[in-house]
């Protein structure tokens, strides 16, 4: 399990990104909430130990138990179905030992390990409808459980991660096309079912956000938008250089309490205020810091599961930004998504440390070290060509 490896190809710089985006999402979450300051940052500490410690597990000893990664992530789904402490009408939180944690969060982490290994395990026909077929079951099964809490920017979010990855492990263009001419128009479908009927398609507050953001006028929508709204005013207000981390100003964002839940979904709120345009592009340099440092380790990878594994992790956090960023601007729907390494949310953050400790390990098993030819791990053959 675990295994030497050469400290000259540990990703330090990877490492120094996500320690300084970590170090910024404290300083946020402290001036959102300062009550919350001493539980972020033993999240960072905790995580980052964490980090080290997956970093030097093998990652193709993991994958090798990807029935058993499935199963434990059915599981931790079912208990939440079964067991999940409902707040704001959506049952996500389970508690062990007088301690919550958000299952789905990890949940991610877990399909995106096991889909690298079942893409590496059918690189042969990764293109065939069969493939394809049994791939999108084996994805409904989680998103439906997730669907059902219900948790519809999660089950958006693990969509559009399967969907880079499949792409990743290199379906056919063509196959390609056929796909989204048929999920267009079901999506465009769906959309017109939801906002022009009474179907009960969604929940009714999923159905408000939705509408929110298509007719933000509408006085029926009104308390659901001024969420946006007041976060768009606070980011234009920081102007350049912002107001500054923990001002007094009363008219402020956070201290005047115009936006609920300022320091997670909205926490890129605090930053365009407090640091303004400047400090939000700094922001924006080191999430997409991380997602290229990702991609360009899955580059370097000894074989197809590294790869993939380097591109779930990585599409993950750029997706789950795009949206966290995008809702607070305006731009989408109210989702409640959570930035990466920057919102409050221990489970939500440590199970972005597991996923960067999982692509440093990949960076530390390169390409060159097998000589681009097959090698063989637990009964499996396995092709760094194919990488």
């Amino acid at each position: 399990m675990l295994r030497l490896y050469k400290i000259r190809d540990y990703n330090f710089l990877l490492v120094a990104v996500v320690a300084a985006t970590s170090i910024l999402g404290v300083l946020l979450v402290n001036s959102a909430d300062s009550s919350l300051t001493t539980r972020q940052l033993f999240g960072v500490i905790f995580g980052l130990a964490i980090m080290v410690i997956v970093s030097l597990i093998d990652y193709s000893w993991l994958l090798h138990f990807r029935s058993g990664i499935y199963i434990i992530n059915f599981l931790l789904l079912l208990m939440v179905l079964l067991f999940g402490i409902t707040s704001k009408g959506a049952a996500r939180w389970i508690s062990i030992g007088g301690f919550q944690f958000q299952p789905t969060e990890l949940c991610k982490i877990l399909i995106i390990m096991f889909f690298s290994s079942w893409f590496m395990k059918h690189a042969e026909d990764i293109s065939s409808w069969r493939t394809i077929f049994q791939a999108v079951i084996l994805l409904l099964v989680p998103l439906i459980m997730i669907l059902r809490q219900p948790d519809l920017k999660n089950t958006i979010t693990m969509s559009v991660v399967f969907s880079c990855m499949y792409f990743a492990a290199g379906l056919d263009y063509k196959k390609i096309g056929i796909i989204l001419l048929i999920i267009v128009p079901l999506f465009l479908g769906t959309m017109y079912l939801i906002t022009q009927t009474d179907l009960n398609i969604i929940d009714e507050y999923q159905k408000n956000r939705i509408m929110t953001f298509l007719e933000p006028n509408n006085d029926a929508y009104d308390e659901s938008a001024m969420q946006q709204d007041n976060s768009i005013m606070a980011i234009g207000s920081g102007q350049l250089t912002g107001k500054g981390l923990n001002n007094s100003d009363v008219s402020t964002a956070n201290k005047g309490n115009f936006i609920a839940e300022i320091q997670n979904d909205f926490i890129f709120a605090v930053a365009g205020e407090e640091l303004g345009f400047l400090g939000c592009l700094l922001l924006i340099s080191l999430e997409l810091s991380i997602v290229l440092l990702c991609f360009h380790t899955g580059k370097t990878a000894k074989d197809r599961g590294g790869k993939l594994l380097c591109a779930g992790v990585g599409s993950l956090i750029c997706f789950q930004s795009f949206l966290n960023i995008c809702v607070a601007t305006g731009l989408f729907p109210n989702t409640g998504t959570t930035l990466p390494f920057i919102s409050y949310g221990l489970t939500s953050l440590i199970s972005f440390y597991i996923g960067i400790g999982l692509v440093l390990n990949v960076g530390l098993q390169k390409k060159k070290y097998y000589g681009g030819g097959t090698y063989v791990y637990r009964g499996e053959t396995f092709s760094a060509e194919k990488a």
